[in-house]
């Protein structure tokens, strides 16, 4: 917009940024000008539009006739239907805390039109009022998940206050490879440069009381940097393992739910109600839980080594109950 824009026009045209529905007659009566001036702002504005459609998203002015007013339509407001989906996604995974998930919902809100905003803030009401977060040991996920991102991208080794599952607090020095989320919570995946670093661990970020970034940088060996898709394939559970091919006897209701929690799970054999599926995945406690979780709708076949641990893992639980 040049300097020869009035005053008037660059207020019009910054309301219409702001998602703002603006009447003819209302801004006529506002300015004391008459209709056909306004029209020609209008004009002149969705002119800037049109030769600027690159950096401005193919933003363009339409009009309701049914409310009468003036409109900006861009490809970059979010849908109604696309804001919503978005938004329970966050409401869901309870990982950040109230006042984090509350601005980050009216930040996006910013990006629709007021009629939606409105349609929207109806529809969660109740759920953000009830919203409960996942119980946190730091001050912000958000801004640790910032912090840690920057060091692996700068190869920059970090110092992390813990606390475990116990609740004692430890100090680690790390070199952190890759972040994840999986069930409610982040998860910072790094190696321990005092060990023999080839074994990642991995660290619940809500868990991390405070990060030190130190200068020292660091490079890891080809072999350990991280895949972050091929690892949320082989690893659902977020407890550290090896890779391992297994193949279960599957009875339940939903074998789709099962295949979509194990993305490399494939079924080869189907019998009745029984469905023989074999997967990649990393051996560790976590899966070990998972296949307990489904009772006797699943018999593991292969390898012999969870079998074993499930079969141990099933006789302390009997004990429980003795």
């Amino acid at each position: 917009m040049n300097q020869e824009i009035s005053d008037r026009t660059l207020e019009i045209f910054y309301s219409l940024i702001r998602g703002e529905a603006l009447s003819n007659r209302k801004i006529a009566d506002q300015y004391g000008v008459s209709s056909r001036t306004v029209s020609r702002d209008i004009s002149r504005i969705q002119n800037f539009f049109y030769e600027h459609r690159d950096i401005m998203n193919n933003a363009e002015i339409v009009y309701s006739h049914k409310d009468k007013t003036y409109i900006l339509k861009s490809d970059e407001f979010l849908k109604n239907a696309e804001l919503f989906a978005l938004v329970e996604v966050i409401l869901g995974a309870r990982c950040f805390n109230k006042e984090e998930t509350l601005a980050l919902i009216r930040k996006m809100k910013q990006f629709t039109t007021p009629n939606d905003r409105t349609l929207l803030e109806r529809i969660i009401k109740k759920e953000v009022y009830h919203y409960k977060e996942v119980r946190s040991d730091c001050d912000s996920v958000i801004a640790h998940l910032w912090k840690i991102v920057q060091c692996i991208e700068q190869k920059r080794c970090i110092s992390i206050r813990y606390i475990k599952m116990d609740k004692t607090e430890v100090v680690r020095k790390l070199l952190p490879a890759a972040v994840m989320f999986s069930e409610y919570y982040f998860y910072l995946i790094a190696y321990e440069p005092e060990e023999a670093p080839t074994k990642a661990k991995y660290f619940r970020i809500d868990r991390i009381r405070s990060i030190v970034e130190h200068r020292e940088r660091f490079t890891l060996n080809p072999s350990m940097d991280f895949d972050e898709g091929e690892l949320r394939e082989r690893n659902q559970f977020m407890f550290p393992g090896d890779p391992v091919r297994i193949t279960f006897e599957f009875s339940g209701l939903s074998l789709q739910a099962v295949l979509d929690r194990l993305p490399t799970a494939r079924v080869i054999e189907k019998n009745g109600d029984k469905s023989l599926v074999t997967a990649e995945v990393n051996y560790g406690r976590g899966l070990m839980m998972y296949l307990l979780s489904q009772g006797s709708w699943i018999k593991v076949l292969s390898p012999q080594p969870l079998i074993d641990d499930i079969k141990e893992e099933i006789q302390k639980i009997a004990q429980n109950y003795e």
